[in-house]
């Protein structure tokens, strides 16, 4: 008896030291300039894939010891997949341990409120991160691939940092953030005031966007959506700068010029009332909330100060001694008496 628990003991210790001393990650990193070794573990992945995957990657643990130590250990069906940078010289026990609290290479992107498509799109395809399955996929098809029936990819991402694995699929993103965009704007579409000259969640967005891009001053918001919304009450064209650049397009050099207000297109909210076809950018959600939810005010009119905020008016005469103000830098009849 006294033997048999000796070899016990003996085997326990052996299986010990194989997992827990023994090194299963070779002592150099595999990736020229990393700091560790790396492997990754495709998704939906069995215990025996797994196995099989970190040995091909170079793991020195046979498949089947690999899948013997996992459930002797108890992790066998907690392994998670994803990209690993593993200690040089690690234990197997390690490894397991490591793969199975999903301690993995995380990578991000964030999508900036006020970003356009073309910005979007462009920082995604440019990822080195990414696999990239929708490089070159026109916008309807990229539209079918997501499942939306909007009329343009336009604004229909919500901004924030994604985080994803390392290689994982582009359109994965974009899902995600579309996702996360669909229901912010069911959520507060439920939400919003009442007696909106707002149609439906679509057109909440193609506001939104315009209020993303006439401000970033949080305090201004309710404000700037109080003038858009006041004037399509009023069935006054919304005159807005942005949608003007937007249709222009990739191609705008920055100088907005008189000859662009006159020039025909869609998105020339000084020549066709309403709102335009399609949002200009994506919106924040403080954008969104604003549009739900404008400042209680009778302006009409705003004009940028220069400092970031902007001055608003109820009535034409006092707008445009805003304007010359703040832009022409005339001075204003109470400057002059000074």
């Amino acid at each position: 008896m006294g033997s048999y628990f000796i070899a016990f003991i003996a085997l326990l210790s052996f299986i010990y030291a194989c997992i827990f001393l023994l090194p299963a990650v070779p002592k150099e990193p595999n990736v020229s300039g990393a700091p560790a070794y790396k492997i990754q573990i495709k998704p939906q992945s069995s215990l025996a894939s797994i196995a099989e995957q970190a040995y091909q990657q170079g793991i020195q643990s046979y498949p089947i010891f690999f899948q013997l130590s996992a459930r002797a250990i108890f992790v066998g069906g907690k392994l998670k997949p994803g990209t690993y940078l593993l200690p040089t010289g690690a234990s197997l026990g390690k490894v397991l341990f490591q793969i199975a609290r999903g301690d993995r290479v995380r990578e991000s992107i964030a999508i900036i409120p006020g970003m356009t498509i073309w910005q979007l799109r462009d920082s995604i395809d440019s990822h080195p991160a990414m696999t990239h399955q929708t490089k070159g996929m026109n916008s309807n098809d990229l539209l079918r691939a997501l499942n939306l029936s909007y009329p343009s990819l336009e604004g229909v991402f919500l901004p924030d940092t994604y985080i994803f694995d390392p290689d994982d699929l582009d359109i994965n993103v974009y899902r995600r953030a579309s996702s996360a965009m669909q229901k912010a704007l069911n959520q507060e579409w439920e939400r919003r005031d009442p007696n909106l000259p707002l149609k439906s969640p679509y057109e909440l967005l193609i506001l939104a966007s315009i209020i993303e891009k006439e401000t970033g001053r949080s305090e201004d918001r309710g404000k700037v959506a109080a003038v858009f919304l006041n004037r399509l009450q009023k069935g006054m064209p919304l005159q807005t700068d942005p949608t003007v650049i937007y249709g222009i397009g990739p191609r705008f050099d920055g100088n907005l010029r008189k000859a662009d207000l006159r020039r025909d297109n869609p998105y020339n909210t000084y020549m066709h009332k309403g709102l335009p076809p399609t949002p200009i950018a994506m919106p924040s959600r403080e954008s969104i909330l604003a549009a739900l939810h404008p400042a209680k005010t009778s302006a009409l009119y705003f004009v940028a100060k220069g400092d970031g905020s902007s001055h608003f008016s109820s009535t034409l005469g006092e707008h445009e001694k805003a304007v010359d103000r703040y832009q022409r830098k005339l001075p204003s009849k109470v400057d002059q008496q000074k």
